[in-house]
């Protein structure tokens, strides 16, 4: 897959919802491959942990990797935190990784999820 198809990836999904923070692809060594971000912004995570962030996304989607044969692929990974709320979504070898306000409603989440989904395939 292209760069530039990351690019859209990214810039599509920040469309979705003006509750979504970063929208970045991660690829299988944790490099950050494409991303965009609301731009008034102050990221929650410096430099080094987002660093760190992102190999750890790297290694899960490796480590889950050996699940798929008997539960099948992930489709996404919703996870709540204090301070936000993030979805994940595999495209092959890489993963994009999408953070949204905590402050968003679960039905929102669902249909952010929901309006993902289809821009994902389309690129898996």
């Amino acid at each position: 897959m292209t760069e530039q198809n990351f690019e859209k990836i990214c810039k599509s999904i920040s469309t979705i919802s003006p509750f979504i923070r970063f929208v970045g692809v991660i690829g299988q060594s944790g490099e950050l491959l494409a991303h965009t971000r609301r731009h008034e912004l102050v990221p929650m995570l410096n430099e080094k942990d987002t660093h760190y962030q992102f190999s750890h996304i790297a290694m899960k989607t490796d480590l889950e990797g050996f699940f798929d044969k008997n539960l099948g692929e992930i489709e996404f990974v919703w996870e709540e935190r204090k301070k936000v709320q993030t979805i994940s979504f595999a495209i092959n070898k890489s993963r994009v990784w999408v953070s949204i306000d905590k402050k968003v409603i679960r039905s929102e989440m669902l249909r952010i999820i929901d309006s993902c989904l289809p821009i994902v395939k389309e690129f898996s």
